[in-house]
């Protein structure tokens, strides 16, 4: 009865301390290391993209975001199956590895593409955040993308020059839950999407180029970003002016991936 009482109050005390009930479950949010896999020269460590990189080439400051709202991190050093997929609610891949990054990358095979494809398909949220022309690999990649009525292109819109900013700016949005309450974002280098099949757009720029796109797929969602976009760099203020917004919007992104991970357990 005392173990009952005790277990009791520390429910309570979680409640008033966050003003949340307490999950029994966490949902996991892998972020590829296989595909993207740079080392630096310098320290010989993993970098560019990661959990863990903290400087402005790392994720570290949007998976404090997943975190803040609960979810767990997890990095995939190896390549997808479908043990590796099985507790993952969300799978994030972003800038494949092109020889310059690394001298022997790894390429989506066809393999990776049935794993992800039916992980979807069964009720996998996926990312898939390519880069610019000259930054990232396209031809395997897009092999994956091309399942999911997406196509990365080998181009570079919206180049900035130096600190100008506003050469990277992005301000018609439509009625999407990426930009409730965002009136400005910053997206520098995109490499354009063209759509297939049930793909839609998110965010065009004023010449009908696509940035960013989605699709539910199955009992999934995918969407897809043609640059990394949410990166350290650019998530704050920390180079940009006050008036861009990508940290709200990274916020936005981050309820809307948890979102449709738990939409597909009550659907």
């Amino acid at each position: 009865m005392k173990q009952v009482i005790s277990r009791l109050c520390v429910f309570l005390a979680a409640i008033l301390l966050t003003g949340t009930m307490p999950v029994c479950s966490q949902t996991t949010v892998a972020l590829d290391n296989w595909f993207n896999h740079e080392i630096h020269a310098k320290t010989g460590n993993v970098f560019h993209y990661t959990w863990e990189d903290t400087l402005d080439s790392g994720f570290s400051q949007l998976g404090d975001l997943f975190t803040l709202q609960g979810a767990r991190l997890l990095t995939l050093a190896g390549p997808p199956t479908k043990k590796s997929l099985k507790n993952a609610g969300v799978y994030i891949i972003v800038d494949p590895d092109t020889t310059r990054e690394n001298p022997s990358p790894n390429y989506v095979t066809d393999k990776d593409v049935r794993t992800i494809f039916r992980w979807v398909k069964k009720g996998g949220v996926l990312l898939l955040m390519s880069n610019d022309g000259p930054n990232a690999e396209f031809t395997h990649f897009n092999r994956l993308a091309g399942a999911f009525g997406f196509t990365f292109h080998p181009l570079t819109l919206n180049p900035v020059t130096g600190r100008n900013w506003e050469m990277g700016a992005e301000t018609n949005f439509p009625d999407h839950p990426l930009f409730k309450g965002v009136s400005k974002i910053y997206m520098k280098e995109v490499a354009p999407i063209t759509l297939a099949g049930k793909a839609s757009s998110v965010l065009k720029n004023d010449d009908g180029s696509i940035f960013i796109a989605e699709t539910n797929f199955g009992k999934g969602y995918v969407m897809a970003v043609g640059d990394p976009w949410l990166y350290n760099e650019y998530i704050g203020h920390s180079r940009l002016t006050v008036d861009f917004e990508n940290g709200k919007a990274a916020n936005n992104l981050v309820k809307l991936l948890l979102g449709k991970v738990k939409n597909k357990h009550t659907d």
